[in-house]
């Protein structure tokens, strides 16, 4: 299956009113989920994550440079590898600056060989992306900061 044909699924699954979308072919099966929406943005889900993974480092606690206490955080809502773009070479989802509206797809989490999205709640403006594109992440780890 070619990532390309991944995202139109991805794609066609968000534009409806599916809760799920299973799709087989030459002996693999793609299975997506839509995630309830909560009242923010993205937070964490409740998702154990494999004992044995092997873990993010740790962000360092905010220094002076800080945000302003009004910006809002997008957590991971699950342990995988974060994907900023839909290929390698093609722009970002999001970058720093950018304006987003509700439903805007923010990046994807590689979890299991599934691919899970991640779309902001709400309008919001991106003032920092805290991730790197092929990193792991923990579920409730920042990925962006909003204003």
């Amino acid at each position: 299956m070619k990532q390309e044909q991944i995202k139109t699924l991805i794609d066609a699954l968000a534009a409806s009113d599916l809760a799920e979308l299973e799709f087989s072919e030459n002996g693999s099966t793609l299975r997506l989920v839509k995630r309830a929406a909560s009242g923010a943005l993205p937070r964490a889900a409740a998702a154990a994550s494999r004992p044995d993974a092997r873990k993010a480092p740790r962000r360092a606690p905010e220094d002076a440079t800080a945000p302003a206490a009004s910006s809002t955080e997008c957590l991971a809502p699950l342990h995988g590898v974060v994907h900023l773009q839909p290929a390698p070479g093609e722009p970002p989802f999001v970058q720093p600056g950018q304006a987003v509206e509700a439903g805007e797809l923010l990046c994807v989490i590689e979890a299991m060989k599934m691919f899970n999205e991640v779309r902001a709640e709400r309008a919001a403006t991106v003032l920092q992306v805290l991730a790197q594109s092929g990193q792991e992440v923990e579920a409730g780890q920042p990925l962006f900061r909003f204003a």
